[in-house]
């Protein structure tokens, strides 16, 4: 049996490894005749070691305007591509629960495609993974976006 995508998700947050995921995503949508639901999720909460302290709304109405700004970007990538099934979802949460279980039950998604994360190994046991938690709670498939090394990192 043949599988196909019909309805991808895809974080971004501005980093390369989410744009990159986002473009493999148009192109998988396309192969599909699917659609790509694009999200950027705002975090309400700032966590420190000691408290869990609400950000002020300058942050938040910052960050609404970057998220928004970026997914019109996104949009706007996928039109230049001539693709335009492109639905954007600007989201307040914990990326992680939002991307794994909240956006793929609202949206019937079938595929998630995430970037690699380019944090170190201390980095990622300390914040945690994204990809790493949507992998293990997500209903539907997930795809990893790796980024190929570029030339000096390989030589070294």
């Amino acid at each position: 049996m043949e599988q196909t995508y019909k309805k991808i998700l895809v974080g971004v947050d501005g980093s390369e490894h989410a744009m990159e995921a986002f473009r493999k995503a148009v192109e998988v949508a396309r192969r599909n005749e699917g659609e790509v639901i694009v999200t950027m999720i705002i975090e309400q909460q700032m966590t420190t070691a000691l408290t869990v302290a609400p950000l002020g709304n300058e942050y938040i109405e910052e960050q609404m305007t970057y998220g928004n700004d970026l997914l019109e970007r996104c949009r706007l990538y996928a039109e230049s591509v001539n693709f335009s099934k492109v639905t954007k979802d600007l989201v307040f949460g914990q990326a992680k629960s939002v991307l794994a279980i909240e956006l793929p039950k609202k949206h019937g998604i079938d595929l998630i495609m995430v970037g690699q994360s380019g944090l170190n190994r201390v980095e990622t046991m300390m914040v945690g993974s994204v990809a790493n938690y949507v992998i293990r709670k997500a209903p539907c498939d997930v795809l990893v976006v790796t980024q190929p090394e570029n030339e000096s990192e390989s030589t070294k």
